[in-house]
């Protein structure tokens, strides 16, 4: 009995970390190399993480699910990337427009753009409820432009979007690297007042979100809006702007919870 249960205490002391994390830890071992599961494992998680990169946007498919977000008819656009190689070659390419006359300007609060990045996966799983939830959470306080969708799209192809379109705040829905644990990922970029030119350090980024074990939609939501709030106070975004959702949350509890002064 002794011996069975001093063999078992690895395998549940690992368990019991792989609960909190999606990292590959514990693997163990079949004489001098990984169990046969475990490099199986690890070559479907390659596999999904080249196919999210390859993968095409189906865009008529997520036009129709931006759309019913209700923001209005999506405008598509692409960078001067012609091509998935080139665009993974070139990556200023995908920072430039190729045309830009489709994009009304309307002098909107916010714009959007939905960009695929290098995982269309993760825009087509999550861009649209995300959208939604950022629609629910900002559209009682801001004007939107209607939705861009851009393919073949780096981060700063946004900014030129966002000159089309005449906003002062964008924000740009966009697929993150893939990773070994997560192929589905989506990111978002905050950038007040943005214009061609603008750098990283310009812009804020909310990653991770890919419910249910990253981020969720409405999480992420709320720290967009008060990153909207705190960058028209401080009349620009980036390293200068935190994020103070959580704070206000805290400060808000506290002051439910708390009894005042009863003098």
């Amino acid at each position: 009995m002794s011996i069975d249960r001093r063999a078992r205490v690895p395998e549940d002391f690992w368990n019991s970390l792989r609960s909190s994390t999606q990292s590959r830890i514990g693997l163990g071992r079949a004489g001098d190399a990984l169990p046969t599961t475990s490099v199986l494992e690890f070559r479907a998680a390659h596999a999904a993480a080249r196919d999210a990169v390859h993968l095409p946007l189906d865009v008529s498919a997520l036009a129709t699910r931006v759309e019913a977000v209700g923001l209005g008819t999506p405008v598509t656009v692409r960078s001067r990337a012609t091509s998935r190689p080139e665009y993974l070659r070139r990556p200023d390419l995908g920072r430039l427009p190729a045309d830009l006359t489709a994009v009304p300007r309307t002098g909107a609060d916010l714009g959007f753009v939905l960009g695929d990045g290098l995982s269309p996966r993760a825009l087509m799983d999550h861009g649209a409820p995300l959208l939604a939830a950022l629609a629910t959470e900002l559209a009682d306080t801001y004007s939107i432009a209607p939705p861009v969708i851009a393919t073949q799209a780096r981060v700063a192809l946004g900014d030129h979007i966002a000159a089309a379109l005449g906003v002062q705040t964008l924000i740009v829905l966009i697929g993150e690297r893939p990773g070994l644990s997560v192929a589905d990922s989506l990111g978002i970029y905050l950038t007040h007042l943005p214009k061609p030119g603008r750098t990283d350090a310009d812009r804020n980024c909310i990653s991770n979100i890919h419910p249910p074990e990253g981020l969720g939609y409405q999480q992420a939501a709320k720290v967009v809006s008060s990153l909207i709030s705190g960058a028209r106070r401080l009349g620009r975004s980036g390293v200068d702007l935190k994020d103070t959702s959580r704070t206000d949350e805290l400060v808000a509890h506290a002051a439910l919870t708390i009894p005042g002064p009863t003098g």
